[in-house]
């Protein structure tokens, strides 16, 4: 069965999530233009590309598994973005906000994940 992926909330979340992403690290410093600015960046494109590379497939097991690595991704922009706020790359404030926000779509996703019949 393929899902729209346009129509999964999920999906759209973490896009617009990713629109955040951009916006934060866009005032990261020069030098980590290729370092953390890039890392996250494609971190949470991640996201989104895996939720909608996943629904393409025709097993559910198959989409799961996109799931699992779009959940990994998340994973590893919370990893991230904490490394900026240790660096002092952004506002602590406002990385929590985005850290909360992380953490919301992060769960929809798990939550998605599990209602697929395996």
């Amino acid at each position: 069965m393929v899902h729209r992926f346009k129509e999964l909330e999920i999906w759209k979340r973490s896009r617009v999530f990713s629109s955040k992403i951009y916006k934060v690290t866009s005032s990261f410093p020069e030098a980590e233009k290729f370092g953390l600015t890039n890392q996250l960046r494609r971190a949470c494109i991640s996201i989104p590309s895996n939720i909608a590379e996943g629904s393409s497939r025709q097993s559910q097991k198959d989409f799961s598994r996109f799931l699992e690595i779009a959940i990994g991704s998340c994973y590893g922009v919370e990893t991230q973005l904490l490394i900026a706020q240790d660096l002092g790359f952004a506002d602590k404030t406002e990385i929590e906000s985005i850290l909360n926000e992380l953490n919301e779509i992060t769960k929809m996703i798990s939550r998605f994940k599990a209602s697929l019949k395996q």
